[in-house]
């Protein structure tokens, strides 16, 4: 195995340049810009303000061609899925809501569809929106959608980032769940981001994602093990310095009109897969969720 010490070394340099730590509520909060918290309303940034990453729009249609190849460069997401499925349903269950069955999903950040496809074939959905500004995976995602007559009128893709979908006026237009999975830690301002998705949320709707947490062991995982070792996933997918603590992310929503968010810490097992395993959400990858009060 090659050393990792010119490895740990850079990281290093990094911090220092950057004044970046592991500890909690440090980067994001000190980089977030004003936030719009409902519908109707607006931030001081709005017609500056960008989620998207020209870098990592350039990365991820480099990978579109094998999005859909299970054992190609997407793999691990394809492993992940079905407990993306759980966890939705785990937190769905915590607060049922006699009044609404969750029919309806706004997918953002969808890359090639594996979530979006997936929720769309579940028996209750009626509907899922799937939004991303990568014109190579949207034009897979549209390709791969086409193959299953049964999504026809189910499943919808569009080229929008949150900024540019037009804001609901209406709860009843508002969606059941908005899905954030692996965004986050590739957008330029967490906090911003999610703010912005808040109004398309309907009141006791959730917003439900997943992320990584910044710490010393998913750097040696996710940075030197997975990209710069094992080569199962691609080089600069992940930039360590965008992960985000479990509480950052909490204290991003608190305040806003949410209820406590939910979060559980998943690991990946060589030969098993993916698999919940409850507290790793302070050292690795985690689900969050958080429902938005009624």
């Amino acid at each position: 195995m090659a050393s990792s010490r010119p490895a740990t070394a850079a990281l290093v340099r990094a911090l220092r340049r950057t004044g970046t730590t592991t500890q909690p509520a440090s980067r994001a909060a000190a980089t977030s810009l004003p936030l719009r918290t409902g519908p109707g309303s607006t931030s001081s940034s709005s017609s500056t303000y960008s989620s998207v990453s020209p870098e990592e729009v350039e990365h991820f249609n480099i990978l579109a061609a094998d999005w859909w190849d299970p054992h190609g460069s997407s793999r691990l997401l394809h492993l992940m899925n079905p407990l993306r499925h759980n966890f939705i349903r785990d937190c769905l269950a915590s607060q049922p809501d006699p009044s609404s069955t969750p029919t309806r999903f706004l997918d953002v950040g969808c890359g090639g569809g594996i979530f979006a496809e997936s929720a769309a074939r579940l028996p209750d959905t009626t509907k899922v929106t799937a939004v991303d500004p990568t014109p190579g995976v949207l034009a897979i995602a549209k390709g791969h959608a086409r193959r299953d007559p049964a999504l026809r009128g189910k499943l919808e893709y569009k080229a929008a980032t949150i900024e540019t979908l037009p804001v609901p006026t209406k709860a009843e237009d508002c969606y059941d769940v908005v899905s954030v999975f692996e965004v986050v830690e590739h957008v330029s301002s967490p906090a911003e981001f999610l703010d912005r998705c808040a109004p398309f949320v309907r009141p006791g709707g959730w917003l439900i994602g997943s992320t990584i947490a910044r710490t010393w062991t998913s750097w040696f995982t996710t940075n030197l093990i997975a990209e710069d070792i094992l080569g199962i996933v691609p080089k600069g997918t992940h930039d360590w310095r965008k992960y985000i603590n479990d509480d950052e992310l909490k204290g991003m929503f608190m305040g806003k009109g949410w209820e406590m968010p939910r979060v559980m810490g998943v690991v990946y097992v060589p030969g098993l897969g993916w698999r919940e395993v409850k507290g790793s959400e302070k050292v690795g990858n985690y689900f969050f969720g958080v429902r938005r009060a009624a």
